[in-house]
Parts: C-alpha cells; sequence; structure tokens
C-alpha cells in the first residue's frame, strides 16, 4: 500500500492501537479490524516483542493497510521499525530528531502535540499529521482554535478517550481522525471481540459522516 495517509483516513478516520497485543495474535486481529474498514494499525513499542509483530502485520497487511509502531520515543527504535517493514511512525510526544529520522527513511510521521508551540515544531521538523494527545485534557473549542492557526490543510488526530460518544464533537471542527485503543483493543480480547467492535466503531462513523 502506498504511504497515502489522506486517502485512508478519507476511507475511515480511524487509528487502531493495539497496545499489549503478542506477536502469536496479532495478525488474526488486524485482519479482523481490516474487515470492518479501519485501514491504519499501530502496535505501540511496549507490547511484547512489538517489532516481531510489526514484521508480521508489515508482510501479511502491508498491501491494503498502514500499519506501524507507536510510543516511539528515539530514533534507534525508527531505524527498528523500519527493519521490521513498519511505515508509519507514531509518537506521544514532539521531537524533532524522531520526526527528521522518520521522514529521512521514507516513513510517516504522526508526532503527538498538546501545544501549538509544539504543533508548529513538528511541522517544521516534516511531520506528516499531527496527534492531538491527550484528548480528554482539550475540548473540541481549544481543537477549533488551534485549527485557526496551524497551516490549511495540516491533518489532525486526536487520542485519548476516544469513543462513539466523544467523536462527533471533534469532527464537527475539523479533525481528520481519531486513534482508538481500549475501546477497541485490551488485552484477553481476542479476534472476534475485536473484529465486533472494530464493525460497531466504523459503522457508527459512517453514520456520523452521512
Amino acid at each position: 500500500m502506498s504511504l497515502d495517509l489522506q486517502a485512508a483516513l478519507a476511507s475511515m478516520p480511524l487509528v487502531a492501537i493495539l497496545r499489549g497485543v503478542k506477536p502469536d495474535e496479532v495478525v488474526g486481529i488486524a485482519e479482523a479490524i481490516v474487515a470492518a474498514g479501519i485501514g491504519i494499525i499501530e502496535v505501540p513499542l511496549n507490547s511484547p516483542d512489538p517489532f516481531t509483530s510489526i514484521g508480521l502485520l508489515a508482510r501479511r497487511l502491508g498491501h491494503t493497510a498502514l500499519v506501524g509502531a507507536g510510543t516511539v520515543l528515539t530514533v534507534p527504535d525508527v531505524e527498528k521499525v523500519a527493519a521490521a517493514g513498519g511505515t508509519v511512525i507514531v509518537s506521544p510526544n514532539t521531537n524533532p530528531e524522531v520526526i527528521r529520522a522518520t521522514k529521512a527513511r521514507g516513513l510517516l510521521s504522526l508526532p503527538g502535540f498538546f501545544t501549538p508551540s509544539e504543533a508548529f515544531a513538528a511541522l517544521e521538523a516534516g511531520a506528516d499529521a499531527l496527534k492531538l494527545f491527550p484528548a480528554e485534557m482539550s475540548s473540541p473549542a481549544a481543537v477549533k482554535a488551534m485549527r485557526a492557526v496551524l497551516p490549511k490543510g495540516t491533518k489532525l488526530l486526536v487520542v485519548g478517550g476516544v469513543s462513539p460518544a466523544t467523536i462527533p464533537p471533534y469532527l464537527a471542527v475539523g479533525v481528520d481522525g481519531f486513534g482508538v485503543g481500549s475501546d477497541l483493543y485490551a488485552v484477553g480480547r481476542d479476534a472476534a471481540e475485536v473484529g465486533q467492535r472494530a464493525q460497531a466503531l466504523a459503522d457508527s462513523v459512517r453514520k456520523m459522516r452521512e
């Protein structure tokens, strides 16, 4: 799959965050998520053996989904994700060195930010999109105010506390995507349950966009 973040978000503005997933279960869970129409999958690096999971997903689903890593904090981790076949680098923070290393490897950079200063620093370093985190601490009104000063066309995602109940007000102020964690996947849920949750979430987003 080409690294077309805009197309992926336009199709379904959700990023599946599989924190805690194990390599022996990750493919089945991710296949159920992709079948529901969610095309961006993130394996946080504080999961068990994350680079193995990312490699498995890249080989099995890399032609149909954007696969990458979350909680990427260092340049060496960027290199390891790239070596595993991941194409998306997501961080909870704004680290220009990580962003520049990501772009130097031809990968998608989605750094976390919380303030306008961090947002502009991330964009200057080459970020492809911005991840507002934690969203629970920033209202849709605050997002609207930041939207007014960010460059036109900036892709903005929110992460933290995302559910069908919290998505509509953010959509209304122009948010492009949502990272979904525990509302979708939690340790102990099997592929069938995650698939059902993914389908319900995707269906609710489609109705919101009608």
